[in-house]
């Protein structure tokens, strides 16, 4: 392939173990959703409710775990969290079988999928600042975003077409094995990896865990993005339960018709993730983080006006095309900012205090959205989401220290 270098055997074994829980986890999209709405017979209220509390109690748990994990070698913390989840996520399966199955038990496991993720996403992020060259961050965070829009356009047809033949546990079972062989792949990745030193004592303190939140909010750059994010990705979740209970049951869209509109505009989030280092050589970080996270700000609203078959699907995947391939743009770029900008002994506090902190606005809004769609109607809610995104890029970061961060990384990467 033109242009392509390698970071080396052991990023080959991450990105490898990456690529196969990402397969897994697009696989089972919607998989709970889909299980509480055909299964369970659960109505809008209570599959948003899945979806908010979930990942609130996974968020809380994972509030002391970043500090945790920063003072650890990365790769066991990762590969015990790929176990954590293999073993909630069968218990699945296992449950549906025995007709124990319960709306309870799938939000158990939402927690410890939720606290499991945020806990990995920070040990990963850490384990890859020290494991590439600086001036290869972008290129390795680009061919994650790759491998996850990949990931999406296969998943979901074959999710659903899986749910269509197999029953609606099937794809569960892929996601958890997803993550067995994710684990597998980071053993593989071998090396030694040195025990990071702590100072100040050996026992946690308080001021650990608010190490990675005061990163990013005294950070003049970081905390605008910060808020951006919270906001963005939790209007963008808090509709997606809504519209998954409006396009399979008031639509009547098939899992494999709801499973393809999603799957197919991703082509263009996997087109957006290969330009992204291009766009950035070309125009500057700065300049791409505002343009891309502006764009992506204006596809939502046309959710709200999905019809029925065949027009509705096309709506579908127009909207969804735009806001994946400027989403595939803005996501590596972000990511390699905030590595760039964070120094190794606080990588993996500052990214559990992001994720913890996005989860936590994705939860809320989540559940505001579930009492807006009993109130208002999923269409509706939808629709107000969507205008609420137009605003969004009001917080994004302006100023003269996001010029003078952004010639710094142009000069770094030419």
């Amino acid at each position: 392939m033109a242009g392509w270098r390698s970071l080396g055997r052991r990023f080959e074994w991450l990105w490898a173990a990456y690529a196969v829980s990402s397969y897994g986890t697009w696989l089972g999209f919607g998989a709970f959703p889909l299980i509480a709405i055909l299964v369970l017979h659960s109505g809008p209220t209570q599959v948003a409710a899945l979806s908010a509390a979930g990942r609130a109690v996974g968020t809380l748990l994972a509030v002391p775990l970043g500090p945790w994990v920063e003072f650890r070698r990365k790769r066991p913390v990762m590969m015990a969290m790929d176990l954590s989840r293999f073993a909630a996520l069968l218990s699945v399966p296992v449950a549906f079988a025995l007709g124990w199955l319960s709306f309870v038990q799938l939000l158990v496991v939402s927690v410890v999928v939720a606290a499991a993720d945020i806990t990995f996403r920070a040990a990963s992020g850490a384990y890859l600042k020290a494991l590439v060259a600086p001036g290869d961050l972008l290129v390795a965070n680009s061919r994650f975003e790759s491998t996850t829009w990949t990931a999406t356009v296969v998943g979901p047809p074959l999710g659903g077409a899986a749910i269509g033949l197999f029953g609606p546990v099937t794809t569960v079972v892929a996601d958890a094995v997803s993550y067995l062989l994710s684990a597998l792949g980071i053993r593989a990745i071998g090396g030694t990896e040195p025990r990071p030193e702590r100072t100040g004592g050996r026992r946690l303190r308080a001021a650990d865990l608010l190490e990675g939140w005061r990163h990013i909010l005294t950070h003049p750059t970081l905390r605008p993005l910060f808020f951006n994010a919270i906001v963005v990705n939790g209007l963008i979740m808090a509709s997606e339960p809504l519209l998954a209970v409006l396009l399979l049951g008031r639509l009547g869209f098939a899992p494999w018709q709801y499973g393809l509109v999603f799957a197919l505009p991703c082509v263009g989030g996997l087109v957006g993730s290969r330009l992204a280092r291009r766009f950035v050589t070309r125009f500057g970080q700065r300049r791409v983080l505002l343009t891309t996270g502006l764009l992506r700000a204006c596809w939502p609203v046309g959710l709200a006006f999905v019809q029925p078959g065949l027009p509705g699907m096309v709506l579908i995947i127009a909207v969804q095309f735009g806001l994946v391939f400027f989403c595939g743009v803005y996501n590596p770029v972000l990511a390699t900012y905030r590595l760039d900008h964070t120094a190794p002994d606080r990588v993996a506090r500052t990214l559990s205090a992001w994720s913890v902190g996005t989860s936590a606005g994705i939860a809320a809004l989540t559940a505001v959205w579930g009492l807006l769609a009993a109130v208002t109607g999923p269409r509706t809610a939808i629709a107000i989401a969507g205008v609420l995104l137009l605003a969004t890029p009001l917080l994004l970061p302006r100023g003269e220290h996001a010029r003078e961060d952004t010639r710094e990384r142009a000069t770094s990467l030419s």
